[in-house]
C-alpha cells in the first residue's frame, strides 16, 4: 500500500511519519496510509503560501471562480466515490457520505459565484472634494483546522471561500480522516491554482496545528473541533494578533410542546439526537418534553430507537454506523455511566453491539428522568446518547433550552405560531428550527452559534467574507 503525501508549494512530498487510517466499522479493513506533517515541513507550506499570495490576490475573479467551478463538477461527478471512502473511513452509512461530498460539491460551486460579487461601496466625504470608497481585500495566509465528523462539507466551506476571496491556503484536516481530505487535496491540486495557493498539511494537531497558531506568517485561522482546544486557537491567535474564527461545541434543545405533531416531533428527535452517531455539534442531544404527553413521546420514541437498523457503514439499510473510533466510544460509555451514577435512568440503549465484522458499535441510548444540571445535560458527549427532560409549560422549556453554556443550535415542535415565534425571538442560539430537527442545514445561508458555541464571524453563505476579507476606507481628493 502506498503512503498518500501532502501537498506543499505545488508537489507531493513525503513528510516525517505515518498515520494509518482505519475503518471503524470492521477494524480489520485498512483504509490507507498517509504521511504526516513536521514542524519544518508545516513551516515550508507557510512560506509557500506566503509567497503566492502576492500574485494570487491581484488575480481576475473569473480566474478563480474558473478554479472554484471545475473542483464542484469534478466533486459531483465523483461523489459516489468519495462518499464511500467518506463512509469507510468516518463510519457514517453511505448515502451519507454521499450527501456530504454532494454538499462539498455544492459549496465550491456557490462560491464559484461569489468571487464575482464582491461589493464595494462609492460614498460621498463629509469634506468638499473628496471621494470615499470602501472595498473588501483578502487578509493573507489562513490556516484551516477541519474536524473529523463531516471531512468533505467542513474543509470543503473553509477552502472555497478562503480561495474565492483571494486568500492562500493551508489546510490540517482531522487526524483520524485524512482520506476524503487527500481526495479533496487532489481535485484542488489540478484546478490550475498557482502553486502554493492551497497546501495540505497532515499530521497532529500538537504538531501542524500548533505551528499555525504560532507563526506570524499565518494571518488567520479558521478552526472547527472540541471546546478546549478552540479556546486555545482563540487565546494563541488573538496574543499575536491574527484572525480567528472558531466553531467548538453544542449541547442543542429540542422542545417538544404538547400541541405538537407526535409523530413528526419524534421523527425529528430521532434524526437530530441519533443519526449519524449524534456526532454531530448540532445534535438535539436534551430532548425538552412537555408533561402533558412525556410519556407517550418517550413511548413512540423507545419504539423508534428499537427499529433502527446500526450496521456497517456500507451496508445496505444501515442507518447508523458505528463510532468513529475506540477512543470516542469509551467516552460514550463513560458519559452513559455518569448519567446512571447522576440517578438518570437509561430507558433504552448504551450496550455495545456485535455486528458481522468487529467495529466500534454502540446502541442509541435515552435517558428519562433527567434534571438540567446533571453532566449529561450540561457537558456535550458527542456521541448517539440524549436525555429527555419534563417540563410543565412553554416558559419552563425555554428557561431549561437556555440554560447552557452552549448557543449553537435548537429547535421546537409546536402547533402554535404563538410559541413558535417566541422560541424564535427567545432561543439563545445562533440556529433555530421551527417542526425540523436541530441538525441540517443549507450551504448558503450563515452557519454559527453563541456563547461557548463559537468566537468569530459566521461560516458560510455570504457572511464567509467577514472572516476571509479585511475592509479598506480609502479617500481620494479631487484637487
Amino acid at each position: 500500500m502506498s503512503v498518500q503525501r501532502n501537498f506543499i508549494n505545488g508537489a507531493w512530498v513525503v513528510g516525517s511519519g505515518i498515520t494509518i487510517d482505519i475503518n471503524p466499522s470492521d477494524v480489520s479493513d485498512v483504509v490507507g496510509e498517509y504521511t504526516q506533517s513536521d514542524k519544518a515541513q508545516t513551516e515550508e507550506a507557510i512560506a509557500a503560501a506566503k509567497a503566492a499570495f502576492p500574485a494570487w490576490s491581484m488575480t481576475s475573479p473569473q480566474q478563480r471562480a474558473d478554479a472554484l467551478e471545475m473542483i464542484g463538477v469534478e466533486l459531483l461527478t465523483r461523489k459516489d466515490e468519495i462518499g464511500r471512502m467518506l463512509a469507510r473511513e468516518e463510519g457514517k452509512p453511505l448515502g451519507n457520505g454521499v450527501a456530504e461530498t454532494t454538499r462539498a460539491a455544492q459549496i465550491f460551486k456557490f462560491f464559484a459565484q461569489e468571487t464575482l460579487r464582491v461589493e464595494g461601496t462609492a460614498l460621498s466625504s463629509v469634506r468638499p472634494g473628496v471621494d470615499v470608497t470602501i472595498t473588501r481585500e483578502p487578509v493573507g495566509v489562513v490556516g484551516l483546522i477541519a474536524p473529523w465528523n463531516f471531512p468533505i462539507a467542513i474543509p470543503a466551506w473553509k477552502i472555497a471561500p478562503a480561495l474565492a476571496y483571494g486568500n492562500c491556503v493551508v489546510f490540517k484536516p482531522a487526524d483520524l480522516v485524512p482520506g476524503t481530505a487527500w481526495m479533496l487535496a487532489e481535485i484542488i491540486s489540478r484546478a490550475g491554482l498557482p502553486k502554493g495557493v492551497f497546501n495540505l498539511v497532515m499530521g497532529r494537531g500538537s504538531v501542524v496545528g500548533q505551528t499555525l497558531l504560532d507563526s506570524r506568517d499565518v494571518n488567520a485561522i479558521s478552526f472547527t473541533g472540541s471546546v478546549e482546544t478552540g479556546a486555545k486557537v482563540a487565546m494563541a491567535c488573538a496574543s499575536r494578533g491574527a484572525k480567528f474564527q472558531v466553531e467548538m461545541g453544542g449541547k442543542n434543545p429540542l422542545v417538544v410542546m404538547d400541541d405538537a405533531n407526535l409523530d413528526a416531533a419524534v421523527a425529528g428527535a430521532v434524526d437530530g439526537a441519533f443519526f449519524q452517531t449524534g456526532q454531530r455539534c448540532t445534535a438535539s442531544s436534551r430532548l425538552i418534553v412537555h408533561a402533558k404527553i412525556h410519556d407517550a413521546f418517550v413511548e413512540k420514541t423507545i419504539t423508534a430507537l428499537k427499529a433502527l437498523k446500526v450496521d456497517h457503514a456500507l451496508k445496505d439499510g444501515t442507518q447508523i454506523g458505528p463510532v468513529v473510533d475506540a477512543s470516542q466510544l469509551a467516552q460514550d460509555e463513560k458519559y452513559i455511566q455518569i448519567g446512571r451514577d447522576e440517578g438518570a435512568e437509561l430507558a433504552w440503549g448504551g450496550e455495545r453491539l456485535n455486528r458481522d465484522t468487529k467495529g466500534h458499535y454502540l446502541s442509541p441510548a435515552l435517558f428519562v428522568n433527567t434534571k438540567n444540571n446533571m453532566r449529561i445535560n450540561q457537558e456535550e458527549v458527542f456521541g448517539p446518547v440524549a436525555t429527555v427532560i419534563k417540563v410543565d409549560s412553554y416558559d419552563e422549556a425555554l428557561a431549561v433550552a437556555n440554560d447552557t453554556k452552549f448557543g449553537l443550535s435548537s429547535g421546537i415542535y409546536t402547533g402554535s405560531l404563538k410559541f413558535a415565534s417566541d422560541f424564535r425571538r427567545k432561543s439563545q442560539a445562533g440556529m433555530v428550527m421551527v417542526n425540523l430537527p436541530t441538525a441540517g442545514v443549507d450551504y448558503h445561508v450563515p452557519f454559527g452559534g453563541r456563547k461557548g458555541s463559537s468566537m468569530g464571524s459566521r461560516e458560510q453563505g455570504r457572511f464567509a467574507a467577514e472572516f476571509y476579507t479585511s475592509v479598506k476606507t480609502s479617500y481620494q481628493s479631487a484637487g
